[in-house]
């Protein structure tokens, strides 16, 4: 909250939409929360900086952040505000007594570094060339008497929870990184600092003196969004432990470590699954405001529509990995797979639809040609027998499709659909059905009928990833009306008044 959303926050609202929009597809009741971490040391001189109190800050950040999810459609269902002492204090405070009662809080004495761009104290070992290795910086030396949550006393059940997959991280290789942090050993963490060094955050219980440190305070509020600690609790009881939390790489130890540490103190269960994405690099260079090179996604947003972004998030970035972002490889990206691509699919099958039948297509499942393109190196669809369009998608994409998308490899998933996209642009070059229609009209139509029976399951796919798309496609593939009993129907399309995705010169 220290500063505008930028392109990899945006990325990760999207991730965690798409995984959202998925499962209340699927019509599983779903939560998805989201918010602002809004406390702490680098907020506090931020705003100094600007000559602000920390509220009046934040509060003109938050406004920032939350037309970012609007432009987007981000679908949920709370954003929480740490500073919000209606629906997290009660929860971040409870969470400390909780533990205080566990007898896992004393009070002492630290002496040693601190990163205000981590909000974490770190040690010398930690250091490279003297320097935080996520931002690039030297920490700060500091001397306080803060109190202290007992970490080292949880080491061992933590290991076995990681080992044990009770609590699952993707990508796997993060949970040998911190099993070797375990096995490295844990020290005691502070978990307040002195009210004088940060006057910007939630009072310790029964300490006013103290400040509770930001990671106790932060990591909180999954579960004070859903009422914890409050008499109205029914979210709580109903989604908790949540089924994923979707963090980027950079604070996975404190997501894998310190949160189910305090969660098993203070006997709540933990959450299910940690998915941990990576960093958005432009030009071959991580984003960093000194080099200049931090993208703003509200400038791609509006330039090329906001599912424009979302697809480039859903299929273009492999979730657990690094990924470079630049102004041109995203309009390259864009011209070939949605102004060329599906777009251009989508406005010359109508337009067929329209000129010869009408805009009424009528057809059925085991009328359509089969496909006569390869599905393997080694096997063609035709020597499969009656393999068309509406075959391939029952039996060969959903399945692909939804065994990505339950796994969170939204990606994956993504390319599930533009290879359904490919063998339908196959199909149409395969019959030819705008020349067909002048020797074989019935053949032709039931060509288009397989085209729009494979776009309409496009549609229900990229409806999570790219919601507006989806939307614009299901009103100009149109309803479908039943001919007989046998499953026949027909589509009713209207031709778009202009393509889904102008090409960008």
């Amino acid at each position: 909250m220290n500063a505008a959303p930028h392109i990899g926050f945006a990325y990760e609202l999207v991730l965690a939409d798409v995984i959202a929009r998925y499962h209340r597809g699927l019509k599983e009741e779903t939560f998805f929360l989201t918010g602002a971490d809004e406390h702490g040391d680098k907020i506090a001189r931020a705003s100094k900086k600007e000559g602000l109190a920390p509220q009046d800050f934040v509060d003109r950040n938050a406004i920032l952040f939350q037309a970012l999810i609007k432009k987007l459609r981000i679908s949920n269902d709370l954003f929480i505000r740490t500073s919000d002492k209606k629906h997290h204090w009660l929860g971040a405070m409870n969470l400390w007594s909780e533990i205080e009662k566990a007898g896992d809080i004393y009070r002492g004495k630290y002496e040693g570094f601190y990163c205000v761009g981590c909000e974490a104290f770190i040690t010398e070992k930690e250091l490279v060339d003297g320097k935080c290795p996520t931002h690039n910086t030297a920490p700060e030396s500091i001397k306080e008497e803060n109190y202290f949550f007992k970490l080292s006393k949880y080491a061992p059940e933590l290991k076995s929870i990681l080992q044990s997959g009770k609590l699952k991280i993707i990508p796997e290789s993060k949970i040998n990184e911190m099993i070797a942090l375990i096995d490295a050993g844990l020290d005691d963490v502070s978990i307040s600092r002195p009210e004088g060094a940060i006057p910007w955050g939630i009072p310790v219980p029964n300490d006013s003196s103290q400040l509770m440190y930001v990671w106790c305070d932060a990591l909180s509020n999954y579960i004070s969004a859903l009422g914890y600690g409050r008499v109205d609790d029914e979210n709580f009881k109903k989604f908790w432990p949540a089924d994923v939390q979707v963090i980027g790489k950079d604070i996975v130890r404190f997501h894998s470590i310190l949160w189910p540490a305090f969660l098993l103190s203070a006997k709540i269960p933990l959450p299910k699954e940690l998915l941990v994405h990576g960093f958005v690099i432009s030009g071959g260079k991580k984003m960093s405001k000194s080099l200049g090179n931090v993208l703003d996604p509200n400038e791609f947003i509006d330039a090329y529509g906001g599912d424009a972004l979302r697809y480039y998030f859903s299929r273009e970035v492999s979730t657990t990995e690094d990924w470079d972002l630049t102004r041109e490889k995203f309009k390259e990206t864009y011209n070939a797979n949605l102004a060329n691509g599906l777009g251009n699919l989508v406005s010359r099958t109508l337009k067929m639809a329209e000129q010869y039948w009408g805009g009424k297509v009528s057809g059925d499942a085991s009328s359509v040609p089969p496909i006569r393109t390869r599905i393997t190196e080694t096997e063609t669809l035709r020597d499969l027998g009656g393999f068309n369009i509406p075959y391939l998608v029952t039996n060969n994409i959903f399945p692909r499709y939804h065994e990505h998308m339950r796994a969170n490899e939204i990606n994956r998933g993504g390319d599930v659909v533009w290879e359904l996209i490919s063998y339908l642009d196959q199909f149409i070059a395969d019959y030819e059905p705008f020349k067909l229609v002048k020797t074989d009209k019935t053949l032709a139509e039931k060509t288009v009928w397989g085209i729009l029976y494979g776009l309409q399951a496009v549609s229900e796919m990229i409806t999570p990833m790219m919601p507006s798309t989806a939307e614009k496609m299901d009103i100009l593939l149109g309803p479908k009306v039943k001919v007989d009993s046998k499953g026949d129907f027909t589509f009713s399309v209207t031709v778009p008044k202009e393509p889904l995705f102008m090409r960008k010169q």
